[in-house]
This record gives structure tokens, C-alpha cells and sequence, in this order.
């Protein structure tokens, strides 16, 4: 900024002499000599490549900043506890990822004109003063005036501004619930037109609104910066001639620069809207920023683990958490929880829809933080010093998942391999390839989806694995295969199995079973004897693709 701001007041500096030349000219009424023709020439090569270099070097600093805005913000958002940046909203977090971003991005664009506009100013203001200083008092206390008055316009529109940035932020969360409920919305026709007409229409006019308002009260400050320019023309024509002292050549000179800073004065002028704009972008996106700063919890990024925990005893002491759930005024309490799990053991997780084994979940994973009571990963305490390090311990395929098309953060060796081999067995090397380190498509069904998830966790190989509800989207042939296959072999590796289920015909394969009934622990849950049914004919390939003995790591 520094180098850019003194090549800027260079090439202001050499737009002052080419004024001062060119006026010199035009009152002497003279024929330009060697020496006026050369420095004419140096003082706009000179101009130009100032130019030029403090336009390059604002361009990469704005460039520079924007990134580093936005890794910034996601290295913030990536480091808060999940239970907080729930609270903060996804629509919050994507308005200031994109949209603030990009406003500032527009702004800094803008940057190395405004620069250079302003050093053109601060050069033909120095020449002023130095053609005529009683003069440039005058026209000082006419522009304080100006400038008063511009300021109230502007501000005022600055205030609509940031009630634009309110509708704007409601706007996108209406965007995200259009995309991710676009099939309850086809659904129903009532509350199709009530999100359109109710939700929609209104947070788009109120946004429209404001930024009319905004732009009319800009409108009005630069149409007033323009009366102020053709009061500044009638100051010099009628009253700069009944001061003493002021010479034609002083008149010609006030006259030229002020036609001649019109221009830049006018940029200058234009740019203001847009960095009020970018400075309520700002505003937000600093208090997002220090919302996830205050937060933030989770160990730095670049603390890099070579190997997963090993895990012998992982223990809920006294565990419970409360949160109030959505649409209701009471508060859910989850627990007290005690709990002890073992590696080689295949745990079921049971309960009626919000009993709080989701939240459980997110609890033993570390995801969130025990408002009471503790965790114990092989006797240690875990805290927010080494919850990260704890969370390694875990594979989990969670009911809301999301499927990564590339296995980001494993190991490269034989990766493509291994992947292949299991996109074989899971019956979907028909359609999805493993092409450096990514999948070729997750374009599929959702039970398809959960096996790349079921592969990708594999593939981890860590200690502990959580399934929430996978077999739920799979047919009867793959549930069967998840349930009498999969488990026991990851039984068999010695990996601790936490399966939150519902499909209690395969509650006789646990090694234990825990039970929620309204967020309590419900004491003496039996693991029940099989379901007895009607013996099926076998169906070949699919219901034996995991061998009993598959070296599934």
C-alpha cells in the first residue's frame, strides 16, 4: 500500500507539471520551446509508468487480500465447535463467503483508479494553491460546505445499504430452503405460494427497496458534487477577477485545472457507493469473523497427525447436554450418560425419534462438547485441548451425511487400488471408477451414495466406527450383508461398532444394546433373540460378496 500510495503521488506530482506546462503555453501565447516539448514528454512518461506500476501493485494486493479473506474465513469455520456454528446459520456463513467477498473484491478492484484519481487531485490542488492561495482559501471554504452536505447524502444512503445487507442475508435463506425443499414445496401448492409470495416476494422487494433508496441518495450527492463543481466555474469567472492580485494567467490556470479535474473528481465520486457497500460487507463479514474467533475451540489446521489413535477404553462419565429444540419453547436434557466401549464390540444405540441419539452421537464423536460430566479416551480427560486429536479416533457415516468425490486426507499409497477393490465387492465398479484419488461420479441413489460413504470410512481404517442409520436407505440384500457381514468383521479387526438403528430383527447381533426413551439411558436393555422367519431361498452373488475372512482393511 505504501509503494502504491507514492508511485499514485508521483503520477499526481506529474499531472500538476503537464497542467502547469500546459497552461504556461496557452496564457504566454508563445511557441513551446525544446525545453517545453522534452519536459512535457519525461513528465508524461513519467505519469504513465507510475501509473501503471501502482495499478499493478493494488491489483495484487486486492487480489492477495481476497484470498486470504476467504481461506481466513474458512479455516475460522472449520475450527468452531458444530454445536456454535449451528447457531451462527449456513446462510449467514454463505452470504458472507460469497457475496461479501465479492463486494469487497469489486471494491479493492477499484482501488489503484481511486488512488491516482485522488493523487490528480492532490496535484492540481498544490498547483492551485501555488497560481493563487487567497483564491484557494475561497474555493477550500466553498468545498468544506460541499463536502458537508455530501456527507449527509452519502451516510443516509449508507444507512440503506446496510438495511439492504439485512433483506439480503433473509433472502438467502430463503435461497437455501428453496434448494433443499424444493420437494416439500412441489408438494404442497398452499405453501409453495405462501414461500414465493410471503417469504420470497418480500424479502426481494425489501431489498429492492433499500438499494433505490440508497442509489437515489448517491444520485443526490453526486448531482450535488455537480453543482458544487458548476459553483466552483461562476467563483472563478465572476469573482476571482475583483480580487487584487490575481493575474489572467492565474484565471487561465484556475480555469483549466478545474475543467481538467472534473474527471477525476467525478471517478472519485462513483466510487463511493461501491466502497460503502464494501465496508458493510466488511462489517459482517468481521462479525461472523470474530463470532468464530470468540468460539473457536479447535486446534490449528497445520498440526498434522501421523497415525490414528490407538484406542483401549473410551468412557462417558456423567455425560449430558441440553438444547432447545426447533419450534419448541422447553429445553431437551440428554443424559446423564455413562457408558464404557471396548474395542472387538458391536454396541446398538435404540430409541424412538428424538430420544437424542443423534445428539449422543455428535457427543461421543466430539462433534459436540458435554455441557456436564466427562469423556475419557484411555483414561485421559478430553478437553478442548485435545478434542480434535480424539475426533481421529472415528469413521462415521452420520444419517445427513455428505459424500466427498475425492478421498480427501488419506493415504495415496495403493489408494486407487483398494477403492477399486471395494467399489467391486459393494457392487458399484459398474458405475463409479476411482480416477486420481477421486470418484468419477456420486451422481447415484441415496442407499448407492451411503456405500461410497460405507467405502470412504473403510478406507480410513481408524478405530472407532459410528453408523447412524445406514441401512435404512438399502435394500433387503444389502441390509442383510451390512448387519451379517460388515459388523463382524469389524468385530473381528477389533474396531468398536456403535450402531444407531431400528431394525430390530438384527438387535440379536449386538454385544450390547442402549437404549434412550426421551434423552434417559434406559438400564437393563437385553440384546433380544433372533427374529424367526421364513426361510428365504439364497440369492447368489450379492449376499456373499464379504467372505467371512475378507481383509476388509
Amino acid at each position: 500500500m505504501i509503494l502504491a500510495a507514492m508511485t499514485a503521488l508521483v503520477a499526481g506530482a506529474c499531472n500538476a507539471g503537464l497542467i502547469a506546462l500546459v497552461n504556461a503555453v496557452l496564457s504566454d501565447a508563445l511557441a513551446p520551446t525544446s525545453a517545453l516539448i522534452t519536459g512535457f514528454a519525461l513528465l508524461g512518461v513519467v505519469r504513465l509508468l507510475a501509473h501503471f506500476l501502482a495499478q499493478v501493485t493494488l491489483t495484487r494486493f486486492a487480489q492477495m487480500s481476497t484470498a486470504n479473506l476467504r481461506h481466513d474465513l474458512v479455516e475460522k469455520i472449520l475450527g468452531v465447535p458444530l454445536r456454535q456454528l449451528e447457531e451462527i446459520g449456513p446462510a449467514r456463513l454463505m452470504v458472507a463467503l460469497t457475496e461479501d467477498v465479492m463486494t469487497i473484491t469489486e471494491a479493492m478492484r477499484i482501488i489503484p483508479t481511486f488512488v491516482v484519481n485522488f493523487a490528480v487531485l492532490l496535484g492540481g490542488a498544490v498547483y492551485l494553491g501555488w497560481l493563487s492561495l487567497q483564491m484557494l482559501l475561497i474555493v477550500a471554504v466553498l468545498i468544506v460546505f460541499g463536502a458537508l452536505g455530501y456527507r449527509v447524502l452519502v451516510h443516509s444512503g449508507f444507512s440503506m445499504l446496510r438495511s439492504a445487507r439485512e433483506a439480503e442475508d433473509q433472502l438467502f435463506g430463503h435461497f437455501r430452503a428453496l434448494t433443499e425443499g424444493i420437494k416439500e414445496l412441489k408438494l404442497h401448492r398452499h405453501r409453495r405460494q405462501e414461500f414465493l409470495n410471503g417469504g420470497v416476494k418480500v424479502a426481494t422487494e425489501a431489498y429492492r427497496q433499500h438499494n433505490v433508496a440508497a442509489e437515489t441518495r448517491f444520485a443526490l450527492a453526486q448531482n450535488w458534487s455537480q453543482f458544487l463543481f458548476f459553483a466552483l466555474i461562476g467563483v472563478i469567472l465572476f469573482l476571482m477577477p475583483r480580487l487584487e492580485g490575481v493575474s489572467i494567467h492565474a484565471m487561465t490556470g484556475y480555469v483549466v485545472v478545474t475543467l481538467y479535474l472534473m474527471g477525476p473528481l467525478s471517478a472519485i465520486m462513483f466510487v463511493f457507493p461501491v466502497f460503502g457497500r464494501a465496508q458493510i460487507a466488511l462489517h459482517k463479514i468481521e462479525k461472523v469473523g470474530l463470532t468464530l474467533t470468540e468460539r473457536s475451540s479447535d486446534l490449528s489446521l497445520t498440526v498434522r497427525q501421523t497415525s490414528a489413535p490407538i484406542l483401549n477404553r473410551l468412557e462417558l462419565i456423567g455425560i449430558s447436554h441440553a438444547y432447545r429444540r426447533e419450534n419448541e419453547d422447553s429445553t431437551f436434557t440428554l443424559g446423564p450418560v455413562n457408558l464404557v466401549f471396548s474395542p472387538g464390540e458391536i454396541v446398538f444405540l435404540v430409541g424412538g425419534n428424538g430420544s437424542g441419539k443423534s445428539t449422543l452421537a455428535k457427543i461421543i464423536t466430539g462433534l459436540y462438547p458435554p455441557a456436564e460430566g466427562e469423556i475419557r479416551f484411555n483414561g485421559k480427560l478430553i478437553d478442548e485441548h485435545n478434542r480434535d486429536h480424539y475426533r481421529q479416533l472415528f469413521s462415521a457415516v452420520f444419517a445427513d451425511f455428505y459424500l466427498f468425490d475425492a478421498f480427501l486426507g488419506l493415504e495415496k499409497f495403493r489408494l486407487e487400488e483398494r477403492a477399486s477393490a471395494y467399489l467391486s465387492e459393494l457392487q458399484l465398479d459398474h458405475k463409479v471408477k476411482v480416477v486420481n484419488g477421486a470418484l468419477s461420479t456420486t451422481d447415484l441413489s441415496q442407499g448407492q451414495r451411503k456405500r461410497l460413504a460405507l467405502l470412504t470410512a473403510y478406507l480410513e481404517d481408524r478405530p472407532f466406527y459410528l453408523f447412524d442409520e445406514w441401512a435404512s436407505d438399502q435394500d433387503p440384500i444389502f441390509k442383510s450383508v451390512f448387519y451379517n457381514r460388515l459388523l463382524p468383521d469389524l468385530r473381528a479387526r477389533k474396531k468398536a461398532v456403535l450402531v444407531i438403528s431400528h431394525d430390530d430383527r438384527y438387535f440379536h447381533l449386538a454385544d450390547r444394546l442402549v437404549k434412550l426413551d426421551c434423552g434417559q439411558l434406559v438400564i437393563g436393555a437385553e440384546v433380544p433373540s433372533p427374529v424367526v422367519t421364513a426361510r428365504v431361498a439364497p440369492v447368489a452373488g450379492p449376499a456373499d460378496i464379504f467372505a467371512p475372512t475378507a481383509n476388509l482393511s
